[in-house]
C-alpha cells in the first residue's frame, strides 16, 4: 500500500498529477525556452491575481527579467491574507512558517499542486538510491515541537512516512546507546536528519569502535540536511555509519533546491524553481562566483516566491548547463558575516572551520558554536568530557590569527550541552553586531 501517496491525496494534494509533470518537465527538449516561459508565466500571473504583488513590483517589464525586483523575508513579513492571491483562502492553500534560522521568520502559503510537486521532485531525487517514501524505513534525526498538537501531528505524519524519530535534544551517551540499540532491532533503510546530530552519533560510534552498517545491514544511505556539512565530518559519517552521505539543500517555503547525486554534484532543482546568484547590487554573476542565492517559484500561484533573497550565499559550478545547474559550494547565510576590526570580512563558518580543524584534531571536544559579542571578541562554546588545555587553547588563537587577523579577543566556555533552536537545529555561528 502506497501509504505517503496516499496521505498526501487524502489531504488534496495531486500528486499524481505532480509526477506525471515532473516526468513532462524532465522530457523538455528546449530547457532554456521552458524555463523562460514559466518565468514569464508566474510573474504575469501574480501582478494579474495578487495585489501584494501588484504593489511591490509596480512599473516592471515582464519580458526584461533585470526590471524583476528581488524580495526579502521581511517584505513578506506581513498577515498572510495581505499576501495570498486572489481565488485563493487559507483553508485552500498549504500553509507552514520559515525556521527562523536567518531571524526573518514568517508564514507562507503554497498552493495544493506547488506543494505536490515538491514532493514528486523529493521522491525523484531519493529514487536516485533506491529510497522510497511509500515503503523505505527512515531513521529520522529532527527536532519536534513540544506543544501537544504539534507534538501529535508530527508523530501521525511519522507512522505515514514509515519513519522513527530520535530526539536531536538528548545527544547525551545514555541516549545515544539507545539509539543504537534500536538500529539493532530495526530493518531501517535510511537515515535523514540534522548534521549536527547525526555527526553527534557518528562520533558515538567511532568511540565504541562501531560500524552501524554491520549493526543494522538493511541501511543503503544518509541524507544530511538544514546545516552545513564540513568535508572532515562527511569524511567520519561514512566511516562509522558504513553508507553513501548524501547533501540536500532545501528550504520550507521553496522544497528542494539540491541534491547530490551519486557522481557528487550537487543537482539544483531546475524543474519547478529558478536559482540565480546575484552581487550587492541585485546583478546576476557568472558561474564560479559567489554570492546571494536568489530563487524563483515558477509554481506556486497562491504565493509569490519571485527573485526571493533566501538569505543564503553559494555558487554554481562552472560546468553548470541550464539543464543541468550544479551547486559547487554553499558557504552559509548572508547573516553569518564576521566583520573584523580591520574592516575585513569572512564568511562566519570560515570562522569555525578554522577553530573546528584544530579543536577536533584528536580532543575529546563533542560540538562547539562561535558568537561574535563585538567587532574584536568571540566566544567559544564547547561541550566536552575535559575542559581545553592551555595548549589547546593556544593553537586555537594562532589559527584564528594565521586565517583571520590578530589582536582578537577569544572567550572559552565549557558547557554541559548547547542551545538549539526549538526545531532541533544547531546555528554553528552567529553574530550579534
Amino acid at each position: 500500500m502506497k501509504l505517503f501517496d496516499l496521505s498526501l491525496k487524502f489531504n488534496g494534494f495531486p500528486i499524481e498529477k505532480a509526477k506525471s509533470t515532473l516526468k513532462a518537465i524532465q522530457n523538455e527538449k528546449n530547457f532554456s525556452d521552458y524555463v523562460e516561459t514559466k518565468k514569464q508565466e508566474i510573474v504575469s500571473y501574480h501582478l494579474k491575481h495578487n495585489p501584494f504583488y501588484k504593489t511591490f513590483a509596480k512599473n516592471i517589464n515582464v519580458i526584461d527579467w533585470n526590471t524583476i525586483p528581488v524580495m526579502t523575508k521581511r517584505d513578506l513579513q506581513q498577515p498572510l491574507a495581505n499576501r495570498l492571491s486572489e481565488a485563493f483562502s487559507k483553508k485552500s492553500v498549504y500553509i507552514n512558517k520559515t525556521s527562523g534560522s536567518s531571524g526573518d521568520p514568517f508564514i507562507f502559503a503554497k498552493d495544493k499542486f506547488s506543494h505536490a510537486l515538491t514532493w514528486a521532485g523529493f521522491m525523484d531525487r531519493y529514487n536516485w538510491y533506491n529510497l522510497d517514501f511509500n515503503t523505505s524505513k527512515q531513521a529520522r534525526f529532527y527536532g519536534i515541537p513540544l506543544n501537544k498538537t504539534g507534538y501529535y501531528k508530527e508523530r501521525i505524519k511519522d507512522f505515514l512516512s514509515n519513519r522513527y524519530r530520535f530526539s536531536v535534544f538528548d545527544l547525551s551517551d545514555a541516549q545515544l546507546e539507545k539509539n543504537l540499540r534500536k538500529f539493532e532491532s530495526t530493518k531501517f533503510d535510511y537515515i535523514n536528519g540534522y548534521t549536527s546530530s547525526i555527526v553527534q552519533f557518528a562520533k558515538f560510534l567511532q568511540r565504541k569502535n562501531i560500524i552501524l552498517k554491520n549493526v543494522c545491514p538493511t541501511l543503503k544511505a544518509c541524507i544530511v540536511t538544514s546545516e552545513m556539512l564540513f568535508e572532515d565530518d562527511k569524511e567520519l559519517l561514512e566511516t562509522h555509519l558504513g553508507i553513501p552521505i548524501i547533501n540536500e539543500y532545501g528550504a520550507a517555503e521553496l522544497g528542494l533546491i539540491a541534491f547530490q547525486n551519486k557522481n557528487n554534484e550537487w543537482i539544483v532543482n531546475n524543474e519547478d524553481l529558478f536559482i540565480e546568484i546575484l552581487d550587492e547590487n541585485n546583478q546576476v554573476l557568472p558561474n564560479g562566483q559567489e554570492g546571494r542565492v536568489v530563487i524563483t517559484s515558477l509554481y506556486n500561484k497562491a504565493h509569490p516566491f519571485i527573485r526571493y533573497d533566501l538569505g543564503d550565499m553559494g555558487k554554481l559550478s562552472k560546468s553548470s548547463t541550464p539543464k543541468k545547474p550544479i551547486l559547487e559550494i554553499l558557504i552559509g547565510r548572508t547573516n553569518d558575516i564576521v566583520v573584523l576590526p580591520s574592516g575585513k570580512k569572512a564568511a562566519g563558518l570560515t570562522f569555525y572551520y578554522v577553530t573546528k580543524t584544530v579543536i577536533e584534531d584528536g580532543g575529546n571536544v563533542k560540538e562547539f558554536i562561535i558568537e561574535q559579542l563585538k567587532i574584536d571578541t568571540f566566544k567559544i562554546s564547547y561541550t566536552s568530557r575535559e575542559a581545553l588545555s592551555e595548549q589547546k587553547i593556544k593553537a586555537i588563537n594562532n589559527a584564528i590569527e594565521t586565517y583571520l587577523e590578530s589582536g582578537l579577543t577569544i572567550q572559552f566556555e565549557k558547557k554541559e550541552s548547547l542551545e538549539r533552536s526549538n526545531r532541533g537545529k544547531l546555528k554553528q555561528f552567529k553574530s550579534y553586531l
